[in-house]
């Protein structure tokens, strides 16, 4: 049974309030940093008192509100920027690492993350090549240029979004003790390096986005990715499931206990799903990407799915379909836009 253990957590999330900066253990803290307009609203920092200062799992959104909230919640648990030694960043996502170079450039902080991240972060060093790459994706999708105008936006919000991407300083890798008692645990789907980071001795898992309380990550098959996500996080789930964790610190949403009954949910849900897919492909051969993604079930209509979301949507079909493909139950057409039949 999942149960919450992050109960003023939860209550600031039914509110759609931020929740307060909250001791979990001696020595550990959870620094809630806003999202201004995103319907996640706030990422989960965790800080870990060092001999001689504090470790950041995670730094927040590049914004100013969320600098601000950071530097108050570290001053809430007794530290300053300055005392900050090292940034563990469980995936390169501008709410996870988004604020790490900053926090690097007032504290001289160190910055880790597995190298699939890092290399995916200089993979994002040409806004214009981004924005090129991902019109295509969408276009192949089954999208038009409709789509493209609603879902890829601009080459200045690109070179906005990854001036904030910090490069790291040291690569951390599965298994390696980057903190003493911190180990870290590879966990691909959500990004091809994921890192969840496992307290052994208090048997906690700060999870980052793999394995969140209430939905799934998602999963997409980016654009030049030729690897199968979901098949990544599917496996990737069952290793973290065998973990001895009483408590999962997860980066949004709220702390809950539960490890293994929340692995089995997840598994529940992409299964159900893999089975939607299916079924709406027998009953649309031909279908794109695009056209399944508008027909299957949604947490709100498709209309209200909209900009960077829809990509998402579209992407974590592909990613479904994709998974399928390698288990020889859908194929795609020849072509340069998807059309799905069963195999």
């Amino acid at each position: 049974m999942v149960e919450v253990t992050g109960t003023e957590q939860r209550a600031a999330w039914q509110r759609k309030t931020l929740p307060p900066v909250e001791l979990v253990r001696p020595g550990l803290w959870s620094i809630p940093v806003p999202m201004t307009g995103s319907p996640l609203r706030y990422v989960l920092v965790y800080a870990l008192a060092l001999p001689d200062g504090v470790a950041l799992v995670d730094a927040g959104w590049p914004t100013d509100d969320a600098w601000t909230a950071l530097v108050d919640g570290l001053a809430a648990c007794g530290y300053a920027l300055t005392d900050v030694r090292a940034v563990l960043v469980t995936h390169w996502h501008a709410d996870h690492h988004g604020l790490a170079g900053s926090v690097r450039e007032a504290s001289g902080a160190w910055i880790g993350m597995h190298a699939l991240d890092a290399a995916a972060i200089k993979g994002r060093s040409d806004p214009g090549a981004f924005v090129s790459n991902i019109s295509a994706w969408v276009r192949n999708r089954g999208g038009t240029d409709a789509d493209v105008a609603e879902t890829v936006g601009s080459v200045e919000d690109a070179a906005r979004r990854f001036r904030s991407l910090a490069e790291p300083d040291r690569l951390i890798e599965d298994g390696e003790r980057p903190l003493e008692g911190i180990r870290a645990v590879w966990t691909p789907g959500h990004t091809a390096g994921h890192l969840c980071f496992y307290d052994e001795e208090r048997r906690l898992l700060l999870s980052g986005d793999h394995v969140l309380p209430r939905i799934s990550p998602n999963i997409t098959l980016h654009p030049g990715q030729t690897a199968d996500p979901l098949g990544d996080f599917l496996e990737s789930l069952t290793r973290t499931g065998e973990l001895e964790a009483d408590e999962v610190l997860p980066a949004h949403e709220y702390r809950f206990a539960g490890l293994r009954d929340r692995v089995a949910a997840l598994h529940a849900h992409h299964a159900d799903r893999l089975a939607e897919v299916t079924r709406l492909v027998a009953a649309e051969p031909g279908a794109t990407t695009w056209e399944l993604a508008e027909r299957l079930t949604w947490s709100r209509p498709w209309s209200q799915v909209q900009g960077m979301i829809r990509r998402s949507a579209v992407g974590e079909t592909y990613a479904h379909l994709e998974h399928l493909a390698r288990r020889g139950a859908v194929r795609r057409s020849d072509g340069d836009v998807d059309q799905w039949r069963l195999a």
